[in-house]
């Protein structure tokens, strides 16, 4: 039985574990983020998993079946943080993982394929621009080049940073996971207000978007505030501020499927008062659960870009950092999901998920599937983040259910 105190427990304990600043902050592979993957680390352990590390840094833990030759069951998430952030996106998920195979293990059921719970590394991009690193890890999908390529603010590359955890990133290419997998399934706080908005207790995610990624840098001419005409001007944020409005403006004209379109990143040098910016970095996002809408809207901005840039007489450079493929979560497990729910008299309905996790890497895999719960007002990414522990558990006992049923050879997920 899911037991609402232990998984309590845990959620205040993990509150804990932040670095400095107002919320959460778990960067990934900063001490702060290290020290939450050891407390999970010490869950499996006192759960009596068997716990393996991968070179990325990837926590397993396994709880073995009665056949070990089956393929697995994987379930979990991640406990990294974007700066500032809330307790629940991604913890809910790990977490609940490991209190369901405790839940398995009070209860004395038998399962014939083995359950593995995983905690992913650097699912957010907050710190190296790049998302759901450790599943791409996992899934072979990472290159001694990419650790190099992607750099944080400070100028650390992934590449050292996994260095000084005195983990192996130059062996990142053959680190794919080999063993078969039966199913993959992820629970998640919802992210949005849908859930709430409909009073619903439980969303069965149909599909999950997927964004592109890149930065784009405008240069002008770094002149003297006062000394140049407004007519003689070439000032890069000017040019910058047109591309934001206009990245907002073409998103918003692709209204189904829907695109939605962020600028998050705006760096200007050289950041003086009276200098006129010289150039900006734009870190810009753009995702749709449709790959042909997304990659339509995508080359529209690239145009506009290159038309503003050339009529205030600019130049720009774009540099990829991201393309991901939208994926659909299986209709095995959706309804595997359903079924649990409606055993369970917990209402539900389904629902795309806008933001990417790390279920959309193991969907070539295998079945999968991701269960959403409510978080207040739909915040997340914010020191307000907050899901209801009732709502924890429910996602926890659907999660149970389906873990239990698909555990067992019979079940075929045909």
């Amino acid at each position: 039985m899911i037991q609402k105190e232990r998984l309590q427990k845990d959620f205040d304990a993990m509150a804990q574990l932040t670095g400095l600043g107002e919320g959460i902050n778990r960067l990934a592979f900063t001490d702060a983020d290290w020290e939450g993957r050891q407390y999970i680390i010490d869950r499996m352990t006192d759960a009596g998993l068997d716990v393996e590390i991968d070179g990325f840094g990837n926590v397993i833990g396994y709880k073995v079946g009665t056949n070990p030759d089956l393929p697995i069951i994987m379930v979990g998430s991640h406990t990294d943080s974007v700066p500032n952030g809330g307790n629940y996106d991604g913890v809910a998920g790990v977490l609940s993982a490991i209190e369901v195979v405790r839940s398995i293990i009070d209860d004395g059921f038998e399962h014939e394929h083995t359950i593995a719970v995983v905690d992913f590394m650097c699912e957010e991009s907050s710190r190296f621009g790049a998302a759901t690193l450790g599943s791409k890890a996992m899934r072979g999908k990472l290159t001694v080049n990419d650790l190099h390529r992607l750099v944080d603010k400070q100028g650390i590359s992934l590449y050292d940073a996994l260095k000084n955890r005195k983990l192996h990133p130059d062996a990142i290419e053959s680190m794919a996971y080999n063993r078969p997998v039966k199913a993959f399934i992820e629970m998640h706080i919802e992210q949005g207000k849908v859930l709430e908005h409909k009073q619903k207790q439980i969303g069965i995610v149909s599909g999950i978007a997927a964004p592109e990624r890149f930065y784009v840098t405008i240069r002008g001419n770094a002149d003297h505030s006062g000394a140049t005409p407004m007519n003689l001007r070439h000032d890069a944020l000017c040019g910058a501020s047109k591309i934001i409005l206009g990245i907002e403006e073409v998103t918003s004209m692709q209204e189904e499927p829907p695109v939605v379109g962020t600028v998050g990143i705006a760096e200007v040098v050289p950041g003086a008062m009276n200098v006129i910016p010289g150039s900006v970095k734009l870190g810009v996002d753009i995702r749709s659960i449709s790959k042909v809408a997304r990659d339509s809207v995508v080359f529209l901005i690239k145009e506009l870009i290159d038309v503003i840039a050339e009529k205030r007489g600019l130049s720009y450079t774009i540099e990829p950092i991201s393309k991901e493929s939208p994926v659909s979560m299986h209709s095995s497990m959706t309804e595997e999901i359903k079924r649990a729910a409606k055993s369970l008299n917990i209402e539900y309905i389904i629902i795309p998920s806008g933001a990417g996790h790390d279920a959309m890497h193991w969907t070539e895999v295998a079945p999968t599937g991701m269960i959403f719960i409510p978080c207040r007002d739909g915040i997340s990414h914010n020191t307000a983040e907050f899901a209801a522990i009732d709502d924890i558990v429910a996602g926890a006992e659907i999660l149970e259910n389906v873990i239990k049923n698909i555990s067992l050879v019979s079940n075929t997920l045909d």
